[in-house]
């Protein structure tokens, strides 16, 4: 007689109890879709090349439900559907050579660092979530603003008067608002599946 298997804790919010590589690509597709939906939810600004956007919230978000590999993978196959001449960068760009090229390479590492902190069960309380949020945001400026240098031909002070100083308040509510649904969400979680209870206190 067999023995009935025992539901384990979940590690991530996107985690499925029976892992399959359709499971998984399924997950890490819809990551992509994500990212390339929340590109288009974009506010042009006068000052700078560099717009407001949603998607930096995304990445974050999807690093964290899929973990570090499929989110960095999620984002990878943004940046590479982009790169090949699909219109899904923010206002409908493709290709590299634009000023903000660097913030989408840093969509990867930002969804693997997240998803890492996530894995150590960094997303399940409000204080780690800040840290989680904190460190993806600076992921996204250590890529997005060489590359606004180069581009643009530019020291590093303008380059972070264009890439970092107008987006510091935005940049800072999307990581109260990670603090505040990451958790949230867990701890729905912990309702649905008892046995996840312990995990997201």
């Amino acid at each position: 007689m067999s023995t009935p298997a025992i539901a384990q804790p979940r590690t991530y919010l996107a985690s499925h109890r029976e892992a399959s590589l359709a499971a998984d690509a399924v997950l890490v597709l819809g990551g992509t879709a994500v990212i390339t939906a929340s590109a288009f939810v974009t506010i042009p600004l006068p000052f700078t090349p560099v717009p407001l956007a949603l998607s930096t919230f995304a990445v974050m978000a999807t690093g964290a439900a899929l973990g570090p590999l499929r989110g960095s993978l999620s984002a990878a196959l943004y940046v590479v559907l982009g790169v090949l001449g699909a219109p899904v960068f923010s206002s409908g760009q493709s290709g590299f050579l634009f000023p903000t090229f660097g913030y989408v390479v840093g969509y990867v590492l930002a969804a693997a660092i997240v998803g890492q902190l996530a894995k150590h069960q960094a997303d399940r309380r409000v204080g780690s979530t800040l840290a989680l949020g904190a460190l993806g945001t600076l992921a996204l400026y250590a890529c997005g603003v060489p590359w606004l240098m180069v581009s643009l031909g530019i020291d590093l002070g303008r380059a972070l008067q264009f890439g970092v100083l107008p987006f510091l308040i935005g940049d800072t509510l999307k990581v109260l608002a990670l603090a505040g649904l990451l958790p949230s969400l867990w701890r729905l979680v912990a309702r649905v599946r008892p046995d996840d209870r312990e995990d997201a206190r």
